[in-house]
């Protein structure tokens, strides 16, 4: 018979193939793999640096990459924070992977050896693939046949015993991470004007500002803010404008407005870009979303947003790996 025989799910005392489970485990994920939340499986260096990383705790997905395994993934899952050693190097350089593999005997083509107790395992580890070019982000680079997913690259410099936070390079990917994205179109019937006058940060333009609501699992947020008709008026102007959310975070560096034709009066369009990485502490709350605009005191013009002026808030809020502690 050419199709396996028990699809999920027949009832009575029918007998499910682990193949046809991790179908429907390949399903639910979409046929992606990776971590499961932001914060899963991330790799440090040790509060104490030495020849080991941290692994700590998660869930995952990883694709089967046996010889037929179409179609299949497994579901991993780490409850205690795991520690992996790493080897010394001599007098040359090393870059090592950090990845979680699937090691399972039964699978058709693969001679992993069967655990002391088959029943309970274990069938999946952390294992450090070493050796590798420095240019390596994927396990699939190096060992394609591999059920596994990169966690890590550890860089390590001649002659080191010990695994810094600066030789690690995060390189997890999530399996299926969340995005939401909204417009504000804002519109002002009264001119605000921004002179240079003590080139300090003002918040300008005031019609910019506008309160959003950070989704829960947001880690971070891709903003890009169009002026359309931004006025420029009496000659040289230069200036910077900066995205700001909350009370005190920013992204990216100020965007430059520099126009030195000189005389008269004429508009432009603005386009102000960030990527802001969103703290624990912000996610689910409503938070202001607004522009700070400086203005050089060498430069004699001014900035003007009136009723021929139109401001775009394009926010995207996604779900990325957490890659500082502190997020």
């Amino acid at each position: 018979m050419p199709w396996d025989s028990v699809p999920w799910f027949v009832e009575g005392a029918a007998e499910h193939s682990s193949e046809v489970t991790r179908l429907l485990a390949y399903s639910a994920f979409g046929g992606a793999e990776g971590i499961v939340g932001p914060s899963d499986l991330r790799v440090q260096a040790l509060s104490s640096p030495a020849a080991a990383v941290r692994v700590g705790v998660g869930a995952c997905a990883i694709t089967n990459r046996a010889p037929g395994g179409a179609y299949q993934a497994y579901a991993a899952r780490l409850p205690t924070a795991d520690q992996v050693a790493v080897a010394a190097t001599g007098v040359t350089a090393r870059s090592d992977l950090v990845v979680a593999r699937i090691e399972n005997p039964h699978s058709q083509g693969e001679s992993w050896p069967l655990p002391n107790d088959p029943k309970a395992g274990p069938y999946v580890f952390t294992r450090i693939i070493s050796g590798v070019p420095k240019t390596t982000t994927s396990i699939e680079q190096v060992r394609p046949g591999d059920s596994a997913i990169t966690l890590a690259r550890i860089d390590l410099p001649p002659n080191t015993s010990s695994v810094t936070g600066a030789m690690i390079t995060d390189l997890r990917e999530m399996v299926q991470p969340r995005r939401e994205r909204r417009i504000y179109p804002l519109f002002t019937a009264n001119a605000e004007f921004l002179f240079p006058e003590d080139g300090s940060w003002h918040d300008w333009p005031n019609v910019a500002r506008v309160n959003i609501r950070i989704p829960k699992w947001a880690t971070r947020a891709q903003l890009v803010t169009t002026i359309g008709g931004l006025g420029l008026f009496n000659a040289l102007v230069r200036a910077e404008v900066q995205h700001f959310l909350g009370s005190s975070i920013w992204g990216g560096s100020p965007t430059t407005i520099d126009d030195d034709q000189g005389g008269g009066a004429r508009r432009l369009t603005q386009v102000v870009a960030s990527t802001i990485n969103i703290p624990p502490a912000m996610r689910g709350t409503m938070q202001p979303l607004f522009l700070k605009t400086w203005m050089s005191t060498d430069h004699t013009g001014d900035l003007r947003v009136d009723n021929r002026s139109a401001i775009v808030h394009d926010v995207e809020f996604q779900e990325a790996p957490e890659l500082d502690p502190g997020l």
